[in-house]
């Protein structure tokens, strides 16, 4: 159990492509964060909905059968209080009301279905928390660009360390995401040079929407979230295995990360799902993802990106605390 001082939540994060949980015991007056569990599935909730617009039945029926097991996990620890945060593919799905239905029915709260602006909120305060309060050597300077490459969208968030309590933060979220670019457009494998210029295409008319938006000249460090971007990492690390403590706040260069997604969109299935590192469910989606934020810092400028373990869950976990939500029926 939490020690005294401490809350222990449960805080899940169900995005398109995965479906992440996080128990933690958190203690307010020192602002710290500690992981009881933390664990990610990939779920492919989305899988499909760019195309039809609704979530398809084998998608629920996997996300729900997951969830059955979050739901035994938290029991467990004796979290008291529960936060499942819906983003893109909730958000674009016409039978919503069914995956809210399942939710309620396994985990005994309503799923939230946030707006792209909260979910950059909340990713914000998970990735920042600890760049905020100096604990980082080297410490990466604000103001902090954040991006969250999900699955059907990509969320920018720009502030400094104490933006997100003040509420001085510009964000934006765009549907641009690995596993919408990949559905529309990263069929061959690998996939062909034209495929690869439609991708890079649909990812800079994003862009020109975020620099409309938001004003990242301002932006002194750029900080990448996400398992795209995590994943992308540990390739670029040279890891034989995922290891998220050399992972968390490591620093590549714009040109390792270009280098590295070349190869990637170079390589056919077999050869990515080879690499140690990148989990079965990210094999045919990471290369759109690598694309992803390649494009954003050659269009931006930077020259290094900061990656972050942190991210929407550890928001999602927080946010649990400081709004005071309810306890978990029992």
């Amino acid at each position: 159990m939490a020690a005294p001082g401490q809350q222990r939540v449960a805080a899940i994060d169900c995005g398109t492509n995965s479906l992440r949980l996080l128990i933690a015991d958190i203690d307010p007056a020192r602002t710290e964060l500690a992981d009881v569990q933390r664990r990610m599935e990939i779920v492919r909730l989305g899988e499909g909905v760019d195309a039809t617009g609704r979530l398809a039945s084998a998608a629920l029926a996997r996300t729900f059968a997951m969830l059955e097991e979050y739901a035994r996990a938290i029991d467990d620890s004796g979290a008291r209080a529960v936060r499942l945060v819906a983003t893109s593919a909730t958000r674009d799905a016409s039978n919503a009301d069914e995956f809210a239905t399942g939710v309620k029915r396994i985990l005994g709260v309503d799923p939230e279905v946030i707006s792209g602006a909260e979910e950059a909120r909340l990713s914000f305060s998970g990735a920042t928390a600890e760049l905020g309060r100096g604990t980082v050597t080297g410490q990466p300077s604000p103001p902090f660009l954040v991006v969250d490459i999900g699955g059907g969208s990509t969320e920018f968030v720009l502030g400094g360390p104490d933006a997100n309590s003040s509420g001085g933060l510009s964000a934006i979220s765009v549907d641009v995401g690995c596993v919408r670019l990949t559905e529309r457009h990263l069929h061959g494998d690998p996939p062909t040079k034209e495929q690869i210029a439609a991708a890079t295409r649909d990812s800079d008319v994003a862009l020109t929407a975020v620099a409309d938006a938001v004003p990242v000249a301002s932006a002194q460090t750029l900080v990448g979230l996400a398992g795209s971007v995590t994943t992308l990492t540990a390739v670029a690390l040279n890891l034989a295995q995922y290891d998220p403590a050399r992972i968390h706040h490591a620093r590549l260069s714009a040109a390792r990360v270009h280098e590295v997604t070349v190869g990637l969109l170079g390589m056919d299935h077999e050869h990515r799902a080879a690499i140690s590192v990148i989990h079965p469910g990210r094999v045919d989606v990471i290369g759109a993802g690598a694309l992803i934020l390649d494009r954003i810092m050659r269009r931006f400028g930077f020259e290094e990106m900061v990656a972050s373990e942190h991210d929407i869950l550890d928001g999602i976990a927080w946010s649990i605390v400081t709004g005071a939500r309810a306890p978990r029926p029992r």
